[in-house]
């Protein structure tokens, strides 16, 4: 009759150095144990390596031999005879965070935790993903009952959270899906690029004031998006053409914008940009940047002046959803794998179509339906959103051969 196996968990921490794994598993390869988990951490040169097996023979003996073989490598080693073999982390995590801070105090970290003790959700794993321009850390989570209520639950807890400690929470569901994202697509004004470009054509025909004005309203719900663009289109009435030229010349993009785009399309995603701006600019944008696609609104322009009326339909909060989903069903994307990004209310219906939207230093219309709420004026802060880590940047910046400095 065969014995039942016990399980012993094994933790061995200290100087990280060459042979202690080696060390640890010869001891374990004598007992004839089974390998049931194993994880392992480098802190700043200090080793966590922590081993779950199953032994159907002489568990204390296993200890004794463990300890005496940790010793030899001057390594502190803790055994648990008996360990839960089933923890939350054994069985797999329900949710993926990632706290986003400049910088992430131990003060608002342990609000995190506090709360997330209080909803009974335990935190698996935690790794950071990004020291630069804001810290990141993404932590794995599994709630006690994974319920509608409970997700709701966690979000709505951890939403109150950011606001009351400073950080950006990203709350997401673990699995394939969030690993499975294919396109991106960008709003321009704000997002992709710093300001708003009707605004430096406005300052050309000298009303920045009062277009800046409708503007602000128009992000923050206060305006129909369609009569609040043709009030500031017929504002520039009498321009020459060329200024369009020489806004598209001047524009500053975000930072992080390269950054973000040049990484996305390493790992196969489409993007593009889905604006309320002009094609004249956003055309040269989208060349420059070598997007897939790029939507924005057609000026009328005759003898060489900017006439103050728009060519077609304009490209208003139901068209932006529309094109997000015209440009997921030509490149064949599911919506649940499509991303996109704005700041304003004027985004609301494209984010709330795409399977991850993000509100980019948003106003709190748009804040509201988000999935994720980012505040730190990078761009590329959206990438540890996704999962990819500062040091996977830089590591195939550097094997492109592009050697981008920190500031």
């Amino acid at each position: 009759m065969t014995r039942p196996s016990t399980p012993v968990l094994i933790t061995v921490s200290g100087p990280d150095k060459p042979g202690v794994s080696s060390v640890l598993f010869a001891v374990l390869t004598r007992h004839g144990v089974e390998i049931l988990d194993v994880e392992q951490v480098v802190i700043r040169g200090q080793l966590v390596l922590g081993v779950l097996v199953g032994t159907d023979h002489d568990p204390e003996g296993l200890q004794e031999d463990v300890e005496q073989a940790m010793a030899t490598v001057a390594m502190s080693v803790a055994v648990e005879v008996g360990a839960d073999p089933l923890s939350p982390a054994r069985l797999g995590s329900s949710h993926v965070l990632v706290v986003l801070g400049r910088p992430v105090t131990a003060r608002a970290f342990a609000e995190v935790a506090r709360r997330l003790a209080a909803l009974d959700a335990n935190i698996d794993a935690i790794r950071r993903v990004a020291d630069y321009p804001v810290t990141g850390l993404e932590l794995r989570v599994s709630v006690v009952r994974d319920t509608r209520e409970a997700d709701a639950d966690l979000r709505s807890a951890l939403a109150d959270v950011s606001a009351k400690v400073g950080l950006d929470i990203a709350v997401e569901r673990e699995g394939l899906t969030r690993r499975a994202k294919r396109l991106v697509v960008f709003d321009v004004d704000s997002t992709l690029i710093q300001g708003e470009a009707i605004e430096m054509l406005a300052a050309r025909a000298g009303c920045e004031a009062e277009v800046r004005a409708i503007t602000e309203a128009t992000m923050r719900g206060e305006l129909d998006f369609t009569q609040s663009l043709r009030r500031r289109v017929a504002a520039l009435a009498g321009l020459p053409e060329s200024v369009l030229d020489d806004v598209a010349d001047s524009i500053t993009l975000m930072p992080g914008a390269r950054t973000t785009i040049r990484t996305l399309k390493r790992l196969g995603f489409r993007c593009g940009v889905v604006s309320g701006g002009f094609t004249r600019i956003i055309d040269r944008l989208a060349e420059d940047l070598a997007l897939d696609f790029s939507v924005a609104n057609e000026l009328e322009i005759v003898d060489g002046k900017i006439t103050g009326r728009v060519l077609g339909d304009i490209v208003d909060r139901a068209g932006k959803a529309a094109a997000l989903r015209e440009a997921a069903a030509r490149f064949e994307v599911p919506l649940a794998q499509c991303v996109a990004i704005g700041d304003g209310a004027n985004d609301i219906d494209m984010l709330s179509t795409a399977g991850l939207g993000v509100a980019f230093n948003a106003k709190p219309a748009l804040r509201e339906v988000a999935d994720t709420a980012l505040s730190h004026p990078y761009l590329d802060v959206v990438l540890f959103v996704l999962g990819v880590t500062r040091a996977e940047v830089e590591a195939a910046d550097a094997a492109d051969g592009l050697d981008l400095m920190r500031p």
